[in-house]
């Protein structure tokens, strides 16, 4: 979840341990044999084969999935794809405009609701799961358990959202398990701050609905009878993004109040430093530096939340805008979650480079979005305008914490590969997926969809497309294609379809098999720029290997240009690899069409290829 606008404000309250240079220190090792692959799936998106997509439709009109959509044959699908993690988004009840009051759950205002379904990171109840999921939705936990078991039964572990940094305006715990008691309910509403108030307050002012912009009304103009642009909150909250403005701007998170974890509004700390020496310490250690310390009330809160989920059978987390919530209280959170599941898998969602390190030593996250680094290099390549040449640049600056930065070239906050304003043809990201998901010992996400070329054209209501929705009701007409009436076997879709589904079927089976993606990296990118004729910034290549695996990768980012050339594996890695002067027959590990040599001699090697537009090798040496 981001927004441009609103940002700045919030970096008065949020403190975080001082920005260093990286570290003089050894490389994380990998925790892991083998790499791992998140398939990221809108929940209330995955299993809708309505096709009405009708912009601001009802459940009734546009149709909405469920958790029972995920049978067992739409699992193993999902597992035979190359995937070892599911992240179902939005699962955590959030705010909904559908009536549910015959369910024990209040309406919300669609004043303070985005779309017709509302946005996941507006969550409503975090002890519970969103009513829309569900077939009976007073059964809603019991089939959400079913699915956590069917999808471990598949052989995949769950990652849910958790969003620590706000909650919806109207929150309230219908569900809380004995003995917890709701967000701000024994707030000093009469102080700004203090350390022991969940939220900030605005003393003296009600709240004010956003004035709404470019002719945006709630519900697309629908009546409702709660659409009045009025929303009762006296006193008014700060908003999610750190507004302090009791009316916020129509840009803001005004849908959602910031959540207080003991920094005061100047900034200043309510709470103990972490020792930049923590940095080193393991999560253990980081459990008992907080055990008999004196913590804000956010803090329990949020311990006891994730706490209840891993008893529910969740495997791990994804964390909304984690740099906007203070480094000290991941450390306390994420040390508390590891004590329980050691192999928890977390991932944060941080932005500023320079704290990376910070979140991840310090904060103790087990991975963070490559976004502004990796990302960004590889869809400005994808456009035509980048170059090859800052990918090892960006990677080499990265080395020390290679194996924390996760890799993905969708997610529900991204456009579609497939939509105009990125690219508009999904076959443009092959090379930039086998880059990304074979350059470092990182894990791999996918978005679902992206595997069929989806490009997110609907207008769904709130927002606009190139993104799939996240706030309405809408189907996904390449993903449909594939689910094909629930029989989820590809038999709607295109050739076209089903060879890019095929491509990346290949290409992350692949990953999560190989050794060699888990250990060695060198670019020889630069050396064959300057030493073999033709080669050039839209190609990039470079080796990767183990004790048993010997891996060269090559990628043509061009859709136009084919080559030709007498490709060179530097000295260096020759000897490293102690080939000799020989020849090796080397295997190609996507398509496994091409018979190709790898010739030595005077201690450099030579491969004679020809590389067509948007082709990629991933050769394997066979000794």
């Amino acid at each position: 979840m981001r927004t441009i606008s609103g940002l700045v404000l919030f970096l008065t309250i949020v403190v975080l341990t001082s920005c260093k240079d990286k570290p003089d220190q050894k490389p994380t090792p990998p925790p892991m044999k083998k790499k791992e692959v998140v398939y990221q799936v809108f929940t209330r998106l995955f299993g809708n084969t309505n096709t009405t997509n009708k912009p601001w439709g009802t459940i009734e009109e546009n149709g909405v999935g469920k958790f029972a959509d995920f049978s067992e044959k739409a699992l193993a699908e999902i597992k035979d794809l190359g995937v070892t993690h599911i992240w179902y988004t939005g699962v955590p009840h959030h705010a909904v405009i559908r009536d549910y009051t015959d369910y024990g759950i209040s309406n919300d205002d669609p004043d303070v609701v985005k779309g017709r379904a509302g946005s996941p990171y507006a969550v409503k109840d975090y002890y519970n799961v969103n009513p829309d999921l569900a077939t009976d939705p007073s059964k809603r936990l019991e089939e959400f358990k079913q699915l956590i078991q069917r999808t471990h039964d598949a052989g995949l572990k769950v990652i849910i959202d958790i969003v620590p940094n706000h909650v919806a305006r109207n929150y309230e715990g219908r569900t809380n398990p004995e003995g917890v008691e709701d967000f701000g309910a024994s707030d000093d509403t009469s102080k700004e701050y203090d350390v022991n108030n969940n939220f900030y307050y605005i003393p003296g002012e009600a709240f004010k609905v956003p004035e709404w912009q470019d002719g945006y009304l709630p519900l697309g103009g629908d009546e409702n009878r709660l659409a009045d642009s009025k929303f009762e909150e006296v006193p008014a909250k700060w908003t999610g993004n750190g507004s302090r403005l009791a009316q916020p701007h129509f840009n803001d998170w005004y849908e959602t109040v910031k959540i207080n974890y003991g920094v005061r509004p100047d900034g200043t700390k309510d709470f103990e430093e972490l020792p930049d020496t923590y940095g080193q310490k393991d999560y253990k250690a980081h459990y008992g530096f907080w055990k008999d310390k004196t913590l804000p009330d956010s803090w329990h809160k949020f311990k006891d939340i994730t706490q209840y989920w891993l008893d529910f059978g969740v495997d791990g987390f994804r964390f909304d805008m984690a740099e906007m919530v203070p480094v000290e209280f991941w450390s306390y959170l994420n040390s508390n979650i590891k004590m329980k599941n050691p192999d928890a898998f977390l991932l944060a969602e941080v932005y500023n480079p320079s704290l990376y390190r910070d979140y991840i030593h310090q904060g103790k996250m087990d991975y963070l979005y490559d976004k502004v680094e990796l990302y960004d290099s590889i869809k400005h390549i994808m456009k035509g305008y980048g170059w090859t040449d800052h990918i090892p640049v960006v990677q080499k600056g990265m080395a020390d914490i290679e194996h924390h930065m996760l890799h993905f070239l969708e997610n529900h906050d991204e456009q579609r590969i497939a939509s105009p304003d990125f690219v508009g043809d999904a076959e443009l990201a092959k090379p930039a997926m086998v880059v990304s998901a074979t350059i470092s010992t990182s894990p791999t996400m996918i978005y679902f969809g992206q595997e069929v070329g989806e490009p997110g054209a609907e207008d769904a209501g709130f927002g606009k497309p190139t993104r799939t929705s996240i706030f309405d009701y809408i189907g996904v007409p390449h993903h449909q294609r594939w689910v094909n009436n629930n029989k989820f076997d590809g038999g709607q879709l295109s050739e076209e379809e089903k060879n890019l589904r095929d491509f990346y079927k290949r290409l992350l089976n692949f990953t999560i098999n190989s050794e060699a993606l888990m250990g060695e990296y060198r670019e020889i990118h630069f050396y064959n720029k300057d030493n073999t004729e033709g080669y050039d910034h839209r190609v990039l290549s470079y080796v990767r290997w183990s004790e048993n695996e010997k891996l060269i990768v090559l990628s043509n980012f061009d859709e136009h240009k084919s080559y030709s050339f007498d490709f060179k594996i530097p000295g260096d890695v020759i000897a490293k690899w102690q080939l000799t002067d020989d020849d090796y027959p080397i295997s190609e590990k996507l398509y496994g069409e091409i018979e190709k040599k790898l010739s030595v001699s005077n201690g450099q090697g030579h491969i004679q290829l020809e590389l067509e537009p948007l082709q990629s090798y991933i050769f394997k040496v066979e000794e």
